[in-house]
Parts: C-alpha cells; structure tokens; sequence
C-alpha cells in the first residue's frame, strides 16, 4: 500500500528537522529536485548543456527548493531564468540563484520566452496553498498548456490545494499587467481552456504523498509523482492506496482442499423485467471472479437471460454465504422486506442501487457493504452531489459511522471506509469503466469476495481494484459484459506467479 498524507502530518514531520537542521531539508529538497530536472532534460532534448529552464517561484520554501535547483542546473551549463511571482521570495536562494548566473524575468517577458524554454518548473504555492491560481499566473499556466511546454512541479502543482481532490477557478486580477501578459498569451495560444491550476507533467513531492496527487480530479493535473525521501519520521498514513500486490494478497485463492461450498456460494437478488441487464451482469460479475455457486433469485423475467449467459448458475432459493441486492431494482414494491429480510439473516451482505433506499435507521451491521456512487451517496446523506464531490473522504466516513457498514464510494477515485472511519482507495483505472453496467458487474464481485470470507472493507477494495485493473489491461470502450467476460479470470489468475512444478 502507498500511504498518503494530510498538509498538517507533513508540516508536523518537518517541524523538529527545521528546528534541528535549519536549511537541510531544503538543501536535500533541491538535491533530488536538480536531479530529476537534469533527468527530464536529457529526456526532453537529448542533452544538458545549453538547455533553457524557466523557475516560475513564489515566496515560500518551494520557490526556494526551485532557486536552489536552478542554481545547481547553471552549474551544469543550463539557461536558467526566472520569474518571481510575488515581491517576496527567499532570499538565501535568490542570492545563490544570482550568483550562479541566473537571470530574472517579469509575467511579460516569461510568457514572451516560453517558445524557446525547454522546461517550466512550477515553485509557486507549497502544501499551504488553496485551489485555483491568481492572475497573471493563471494565464501563464494556460499558457503552458498550449505552448506544449513541460512542467516539472515543486512538491505539488500550484492551484490545487493539498488535502483536497477538487478542482477550484478562483481569480483576482491586477489589470494592467494582466493586460500586457494576456495580449502576449493573445498572439500565441487559444489561452488554455479553463486551467486553474499548472498541469505538470511530473511532480517531485517531498516527504510522502499528499491528496491531491492520488484522488480524483486533482491526481490528473500532477502527472507522474516522484516521492523524495528527505528524512521525515512520519506516522501512520492518513490515507492508503491499494497496490496491485495488496490485492494479490487479499484475493481468496483455492486451495487442495477447496470445494465449491468453500469456496463461497453467493445469492443474487438483482435485476427486473425493466432492468433484465442488470441480473445478467452482476452474476457474470460473481461467477467470473471465481465463486464457489452463484445462486439467482432475481427477478424471473431476467432469469432466461442468466441463465444462457451463465449456465453453472443455480436459480432458487438456498444456502449461501453472502448476498447481493438492489442491482437494477427499479421501483420495487417489496424492497424494504426483502433488504429487512437479507439483513436478519447476518450473513454478509452487498447492498447496491436500489436497494440503497431502502436502508432502515439502525445501524446494518458490520457484515454489511453499501456501493453508492456520489449522487446515491448524497441523497443517503442528505447532501448535495456538489458537497460529496468536494469532500468525498468526509461523506464516505459520514455514511460509514452513520450506517454502522462498510461503505465503497464509486467514481474516478473509489474510497472504502469501515465503521472505525479509516478510509483508504482502490486501485485505479482508466477512464473507460465510467459506463452504464459496471456498478452492476462490481456488485458481483464484491458478493463473491465477501461469501469466500473476506471482511466487508477488504472485498470492496479487491474488488473495485480487480475491475480496474482488467479495464486497465484492456483500454478502450469494452463493455463491462466483455471485460468481465473475456478479461477478468485471465487478470486474476495473473496477479499471482504460478507455483514451481
């Protein structure tokens, strides 16, 4: 697992060395921050010497690791200029800047300059920083977007705010030289769109990871993140992203002794004569993930169609170990008895779509496992879709203790948190998996991983990591029903090398 950090865990971690060791962690900042920069140069053009990098620094501790680094890359036969974007900076490393050769630029003459820089680097806000950008600032990061110019960033990409995956536009302008520096963007770009925020295509994060750089839809602004280790003594993580090893490690494999009893049979109740399709994928969902038995006993009218997509399928009732309910409901007369039913029983328990409304007020249990995505999540909570998205770690948690369950959160970043409130995310995937269906088919899934034993929290993060990983072998517009079909037992099968002999 990658562990992920609040600003405030980070800042605390920093504070004894920056007490200790004044100016260290800058030094070994700026130490790796060259490092990667000369790399990226040599990838970009082939060669170091005589290549143009462009600091774009503020007044805090990454303009500093920035000017630092830049000195470093003069000393390496680089053209370094850069543009201070406040009145303020640090001063030790603008005076080490100047020394080594480095020269100084205004808004006008950095967006002037950037068709013949090689390299952005973005130092202007640190962990402290809010979402969005200022202006001229902002201009010069659309700027960037459409000069096709790189952009390595200092610990996190300025405009996005550390512990947030939220994507902000907030602008306060200074006229006349926004003027000046919008007619320079006017001559040479379209102005970038709707950028807020530097679109780097690398960050070099110092310490430990933050939420911005692995939640959605901050993530896709900082590119490829590279950890530095600067010799922080940090804690538990507050967050915590599952690998593909975690779901090696968590996925039931058969055994020697394992039969289809032991190896979970799971009960479908999904599915309706409006929404057929919903049975049909939930259950390949279940019996492509490897359950023991998959027994349906949905709605009869999706049942001819079960039935000929899987044939190992037995329909009625009978014994099982875990249950799924609410795929493709509709309005259903009898919802809230049969969830009633489902959750007398003890057994553990997926409760997707419809289903979700019909969750009585006492807590369901912690057996139970609830799939929402954020505008199910939102009516549960009684929220705003706009307020889940904002902060989807607070909802998730929210909804765990107020159900007393297991909640997995769905989208672009799919969250899991258990009744204790600890919260991590699953394995992402590519885009592609945002269609009609696939909440269906990760509803069976998660239904077998709970009747093979695993823990509510555990199934839910294999199981929407499972379904990334297949779409993330298989990039494009597959339908859910190929992907599982087609892909998921060959990607399973794939996490784990085979046994010798």
């Amino acid at each position: 697992m990658r562990p992920v950090y609040l600003a405030e865990t980070i800042r605390a971690a920093e504070a004894p060395l920056l007490e200790a060791l004044p100016g260290v962690l800058m030094q070994r900042a700026a130490t790796a921050l060259a490092s990667v920069l000369l790399r990226e140069l040599r990838a970009v053009r082939g060669a170091v010497y005589g290549a143009r990098v462009l600091l774009v620094v503020g007044s805090g501790n990454n303009g500093g690791d920035a000017l630092y680094a830049g000195a470093r890359l003069s000393g390496r036969g680089v053209r370094v200029a850069a543009w201070r974007t406040s009145q303020r900076v640090h001063e030790s490393a603008w005076a080490a800047f100047r020394a080594a050769g480095g020269r100084e630029l205004d808004a006008v003459g950095a967006v002037a300059g950037l068709s013949a820089v090689d390299l952005v680097v973005d130092g202007v806000l640190g962990i402290g920083g809010r979402a969005g950008l200022r202006e001229p600032v902002a201009l010069f990061a659309r700027a960037c977007v459409d000069a096709g110019v790189p952009v390595v960033a200092v610990d996190l990409p300025s405009g996005l705010a550390a512990d947030s995956p939220a994507l902000v536009e907030r602008v306060e302008t200074r006229a006349s030289l926004v003027e000046r520096v919008e007619t320079r963007v006017s001559t040479s770009s379209t102005g970038g769109g709707g950028v807020s925020h530097f679109a780097a295509a690398r960050t070099v994060t110092f310490g430990g990871l933050k939420f911005c750089q692995v939640l959605q839809p901050a993530a896709s602004g900082c590119g490829v993140v590279e950890v530095v280790d600067i010799g922080l003594d940090l804690p538990e993580p507050d967050l915590r992203c599952w690998e593909p090893s975690d779901v090696a490690a968590a996925w039931p494999w058969p055994g020697v002794t394992s039969d289809k009893y032991s190896r979970g049979v799971v009960g479908l109740d999904t599915g309706s004569d409006a929404y057929p399709g919903a049975a049909v994928l939930s259950t390949l969902g279940a019996v492509q993930a490897g359950a023991g038995m998959v027994r349906f006993a949905g709605a009869a009218g999706a049942a001819g169609l079960v039935g000929r997509a899987a044939p190992n399928v037995v329909f009625g009732a009978g014994r099982v170990q875990a249950r799924v309910l609410g795929s493709g409901w509709g309005d259903r007369a009898d919802g809230a008895a049969v969830v009633e039913r489902a959750l007398a029983e003890g057994i553990p328990l997926v409760l997707d779509a419809d289903a979700l409304r019909f969750l009585p007020a006492t807590a369901l249990g912690e057996q139970v496992l609830l799939t929402p995505h954020a505008g199910e999540l939102a009516k549960l909570l009684g929220i705003d879709r706009a307020a889940v998205a904002s902060d989807p770690i607070c909802a998730v948690r929210r909804a765990a203790k107020w159900f007393g369950a297991t909640v997995l959160l769905k989208g672009a970043t799919q969250y899991v948190c258990g009744p204790d409130g600890g919260v991590s995310i699953a394995v992402p995937g590519p885009h592609w998996t945002a269609q009609a269906g696939s909440g269906d088919v990760l509803a069976g899934i998660c239904g077998t991983l709970l009747a093979a034993g695993l823990p509510p929290a555990k199934a839910a993060l294999a199981g929407a990591s499972i379904q990334a990983l297949t779409a993330a072998a298989a990039p494009g517009p597959y339908p859910p029903q190929q992907l599982v079909v087609e892909r998921l037992p060959g990607v399973i099968a794939g996490l784990r090398p085979p046994l010798p002999g």
